[in-house]
């Protein structure tokens, strides 16, 4: 059996990404249920850092210009961490990480592509910062890269505001 794969349809354009259902089932089933349910149809990227990440999946994110934005969980509440030692993958450029409140337990409907090699938030390694990779981009990293340079205002907020049109998911 294959992992899923989700399209992206962004406002800049379509990211294809691999869900690592057979190594991280919660976390991607997670993703899957929300993306089936439309629940991140019509939402913003609402934190862009150049040579960091993109973070998406606010519910507040539908209004781009609200300071609740990067603060909601999905309506299912929150995930259990997932650490499987046979999953040990590094939040490399073009992965999909779920965001977290820093809390064990945390994890919900946010997530981020890491744009650079990230490693100090892997959650093996020594440190707070614990963020379990659940996929990779496999087509579209040039519309990463061009969200990425996308011009920032305060919290790191795109100027022009970047929606997340639509995910579809094919498993």
């Amino acid at each position: 059996m294959s992992n899923p794969t989700a399209v992206l349809e962004t406002s800049l354009g379509n990211i294809t990404v691999e869900l690592y259902a057979d190594k991280m089932p919660i976390t991607a089933g997670n993703f899957v249920k929300l993306a089936k349910s439309g629940f991140y149809d019509g939402l913003h990227f609402h934190r862009v850092i150049n040579n960091f990440m993109l973070q998406f999946g606010c519910p507040h994110s539908s209004d781009p210009e609200s300071s609740r934005a990067g603060t909601g969980d999905s309506p299912e509440g929150r995930i259990q961490d997932e650490h499987p030692d046979d999953a040990r993958l590094s939040n490399e450029p073009g992965t999909l990480s779920m965001a977290n409140t820093g809390q064990a337990n945390s994890g919900s409907c946010q997530f981020f592509i890491n744009t650079v090699h990230n490693d100090y938030l892997d959650w093996f390694s020594p440190g707070q910062s614990k963020h379990p990779v659940f996929g990779r981009v496999t087509v579209g990293m040039e519309v990463v890269q061009e969200i990425e340079k996308t011009e920032t205002g305060p919290n790191d907020r795109p100027v022009t505001p970047v929606q997340m049109v639509r995910v579809t998911v094919s498993e």
